[in-house]
């Protein structure tokens, strides 16, 4: 099995909750994830389920987190400010 066809499921951080949220916007496997890549993701996970408490901390650094085989909270303090600059220009 490639890297890229590995489901989301299987990845560092994404727990099944996540990995039912992002398989509701069609991202089911690495290479789905990648390709849209961990802010859009958010976002449009965000947008599914606008009445879902989708922390911004957890879910974005989850899922930055699971596309660099880190843990979420390693992934550094500049990189998650990134993040969130980011995902707030997204859905403004």
């Amino acid at each position: 099995m490639s890297r890229s066809s590995v489901a989301v499921s299987d990845l560092r951080n994404i727990g099944t909750t996540v990995a039912s949220r992002l398989a509701q916007i069609g991202i089911r496997t690495r290479a789905d994830l990648e390709r849209v890549g961990s802010v859009a993701a958010y976002c449009e996970m965000k947008q599914q389920s606008p009445n879902a408490r989708l922390s911004l901390c957890y879910y974005l650094y989850s899922l930055e987190g699971a596309l660099r085989d880190r843990h979420w909270d390693d992934i550094g303090a500049d990189v998650k400010k990134a993040l969130r600059e980011k995902a707030e220009r997204y859905v403004s």
